[in-house]
């Protein structure tokens, strides 16, 4: 049996050299229209900025190397112009020599990918304009940078991409300017949680321009100019287009296969698409997100590599199956991690979920141990079902391990209370006996049980100042004084029994301390006195960091959370 695979990468090398390790006799060919056939995708901006040193390092397989050991016959620089259903033929162009010929396939397998998205705007010709997508990309920004001294440059698009780039172009000396039409960067993230990426990119030299979207670019004076919505302009010695992908799939909407969102190809759980004998994986495919069940364009390695095995599974006569994606991703800026898992808040939202929210601040180990530092996490979860829909962390350590822990009990299919019950790994220098995952349950599991009620950073500003409710911060003095909500007392917890008349009685008690700890305690203390009480939702940290758009990794974290 013979198999086409049309690209390498993530999704059309995995299925080659799955196919390989289940066939032995299978004919298998690759046609790749780029130089490479396997690369590290995700690490070339970090050879722009010299983190990755040597660019042998970028490439994972070479056509030589992927024969050795595979068998397979990989030619890059061969780019599949049609597809002949009836005859079952390819019809390929060789890139270097303009030559065309055909190629029969008993299976093909379409893993095209996707393509840098670029505006039909003014300028966007430009010589000085690079987008990110391939290794070829990548030597082009580097020569340019290393040929021409530049200083300057405006990276647009605030997603991955866009703030990894921006953050090498800062490493190499480069006065770095990012763009973004959207209020925020880094849309995995709600804004509550993004405030603090916001002031890390600041802290790192990189000026931010947010709700700000370019019509067009110009020359000027040797520079490039981007101009803005409102007019302003903006010279810059290059600019690095991040605005996002699209699926790569003109070849088989031409071959007559069935497309869906965004013209991607439309597969089954299979990967199957319209057309029989015909496969597709990777960043061009349609598929069902795990958490709400729609359709969605999930562009990460993880899934295409999954796809690719459950491909070549299902031709060697398997019946494997994709369940979908629920879109768990991780990015390093500077000295911190972001992550995600699952849907986010806006998500929830407009797609009408009943949902419920935690946010803690916990420390990324114990507190005694020197080296810790304060991370956020926001879990989800459906209020009917405890569902867990998704968390966001933002940390410096112990982000990736904890956003992994919450995507497996997500895939599981555990309850949202659930996390407090695994046993999860713990010495002093990784972890607390109260590993971060345990506490998020727990808070759940509290609000489950009715045991506490909450109000988030969005009700702040709308609690009535007129008397009718008793705003009350339970931190110490020293800690109120360096800043606080307005219109919150101070109570310190410890004195909470002894100046209880302080409080009026039948009034709504809303508290507030540094990270949740003290002012539930101090519910836990009001409730059994008979008041109504309700909890700040991650302490007045989360409050700052979001207010003022600051960094707090390693403020006056409370310990109690460990007792």
């Amino acid at each position: 049996m013979k198999t086409i695979i049309v690209g390498g990468v993530a999704g059309g090398a995995s299925a080659a050299a799955r196919l390989r390790r289940l066939d032995e006799h299978a004919e298998i060919t690759i046609y790749e229209r780029s130089g490479y056939i396997s690369y590290a995708n995700c690490g070339l901006p970090y050879y722009i900025g010299g983190v990755i040193a040597d660019k042998e390092d970028l490439t994972l397989q070479t056509p030589e190397s992927f024969y050795k050991r595979f068998g397979i016959v990989a030619k890059v620089r061969h780019e599949v112009i049609d597809i002949n259903l009836t005859e079952k033929t390819v019809t390929v162009r060789n890139l270097e020599t303009d030559e065309v010929f055909e190629d029969s396939y008993d299976k093909l397998v379409l893993a095209p990918g996707a393509k840098a998205v670029k505006p039909n705007i003014p300028g966007i010709d430009s010589e000085k304009i690079y987008t990110l997508r391939t290794v070829e990309d990548t030597f082009k920004i580097y020569d340019h940078l290393r040929d021409t001294g530049a200083q300057s440059a405006v990276v647009v698009g605030g997603g991955f991409v866009g703030l990894e780039m921006a953050e090498n172009l800062v490493r190499m000396g480069l006065d770095v300017t990012l763009a973004e039409a959207a209020p925020q960067v880094l849309s995995i993230l709600d804004g509550d949680m993004v405030a603090q990426i916001h002031a890390l990119l600041r802290k790192n030299g990189i000026k931010l321009l947010l709700g700000s979207g370019i019509t067009s670019f110009e020359k000027a004076d040797g520079k490039i100019a981007s101009v803005f919505g409102n007019g302003e302009k903006l010279a810059s010695d290059l600019v690095l287009l991040a605005i996002g992908v699209a699926p790569d799939t003109a070849l088989a909407a031409k071959a007559g296969l069935k497309t869906g969102l965004k013209g991607s190809i439309v597969v089954n759980d299979k990967m199957e698409t319209s057309v029989p004998d015909i496969y597709a994986v990777g960043d061009a495919v349609e598929i069902t997100h795990f958490i709400t069940g729609e359709k969605a364009l999930v562009s990460l390695a993880g899934p295409a590599n999954k796809q690719g095995r459950i491909v070549a599974d299902n031709i060697v006569g398997g019946d494997s199956r994709y369940k979908g994606s629920q879109g768990s991703s991780v990015i390093k800026l500077f000295d911190m991690t972001a992550a995600a898992t699952g849907i986010n808040e806006r998500q929830a939202k407009s797609i009408g979920l009943d949902y419920e929210k935690v946010i803690l601040s916990p420390a990324s180990h114990a507190s005694y141990y020197p080296g810790g530092n304060v991370m956020t996490i926001k879990v989800l979860f459906e209020r009917q079902n405890e569902r867990i829909l998704g968390a966001q962390i933002v940390g410096v350590d112990g982000v990736d391990k904890r956003i992994d822990v919450i995507a497996t009990a997500i895939r599981a299919g555990m309850k949202a209370t659930e996390l407090a019950e695994l046993e999860l790994a713990y010495a002093p220098p990784y972890s607390s006996a109260k590993d971060p995952v345990n506490m998020a349950g727990f808070i759940i599991e509290n609000l489950a049980t009715g045991k506490v009620r909450q109000f988030y950073y969005e009700d702040v500003a709308g609690l009535p100042r007129d008397g009718s409710v008793f705003l009350l911060d339970t931190r110490t003095p020293a800690e109120y004084m360096r800043g606080h909500a307005e219109g919150f007392a101070n109570i310190p917890v410890d004195d909470l029994r002894q100046r209880i008349s302080e409080i009026p009685e039948g009034k709504p008690v809303y508290v507030m301390c540094q990270s949740g700890v003290r002012s539930y305690i101090a519910c836990r203390i009001l409730s059994g006195m008979g008041y109504e009480c309700f909890n700040f939702a991650g302490g007045y940290r989360f409050y700052s960091l979001v207010e003022n758009e600051e960094l707090v990794h390693k403020s006056s974290y409370d310990c109690g959370m460990n007792k």
